[in-house]
């Protein structure tokens, strides 16, 4: 099950992340308010993993999925650039999540 937490804190920590940018500077209220929610939940799920995980893949594997899902959304919604260098990373981000998981 600690798994299964730490996956969904890692989908939260990409929606604060994307959120930051919805801010604006923390200038508007409503995105503020769901960016600081999905903070609060990220990390209070990520402390319920880490009850039956190692520390560090834990927090690896939280930030992996949080980094790939960001670097994907940015892409996808701000039109970051999808360069073969970027997208190679990020499969590499993958693989190193992968690692983590079945090593653990």
């Amino acid at each position: 099950m600690a798994w299964v937490y730490l996956a969904i804190a890692g989908v939260f920590e990409m929606g604060w992340a994307i959120g930051l940018k919805y801010t604006e500077g923390f200038t508007r209220p409503m995105p503020t308010i769901l960016t600081v929610g999905a903070m609060i939940i990220s990390i209070a799920l990520l402390g319920i993993a880490l009850r039956d995980l190692p520390v560090g893949t834990g927090y690896a594997v939280w930030t992996g999925i949080g980094t790939v899902g960001t670097a994907i959304l940015g892409m996808y919604l701000f039109g970051d650039p999808a360069t073969v260098a970027r997208l190679a990373s990020i499969g590499l981000i993958i693989a190193g999540i992968a690692g983590l998981k079945l090593l653990s």
